[in-house]
């Protein structure tokens, strides 16, 4: 028996590849199927006028630089009471890549 499974040879270190890759792994989803990602602080949010993708390629990458400038900005951070209530409540979609162990969620309107 042979294996058929092509082999794939997927650079990681290359940012458009990272990125290529976490765009197929990211999807809109009710914020309420993400409340045991909340209930144990592994929901992270992502400020609207940053990419998810972006920045969970740079997380992805290891880019310390990079995160800490954006939590000093308060564009990434863990998902807030307040914010959580709010999607809870409007029974928002949210656009959401799994880093494990995070869980990176973006507004994403109606």
């Amino acid at each position: 028996m042979t294996d058929e499974s092509p082999d794939v040879n997927v650079d990681l270190a290359d940012p458009e590849v990272r990125k290529a890759l976490l765009n197929t792994e990211t999807a809109r989803i009710p914020w309420r199927e993400l409340q045991r990602y909340f209930a144990s602080g592994a929901a992270i949010a992502v400020a609207a006028e940053l990419d998810l993708v972006a920045v969970a390629a740079e997380v992805m990458a290891d880019n310390k630089a990079a995160m800490e400038a954006w939590i000093s900005q308060g564009q990434v951070g863990p998902v807030s009471d307040q914010q959580a209530l709010q999607w809870y409540d409007a029974d928002a979609l949210v656009w959401a890549v799994v880093l494990s162990p995070w869980v990176f969620v973006q507004h994403a309107g109606r």
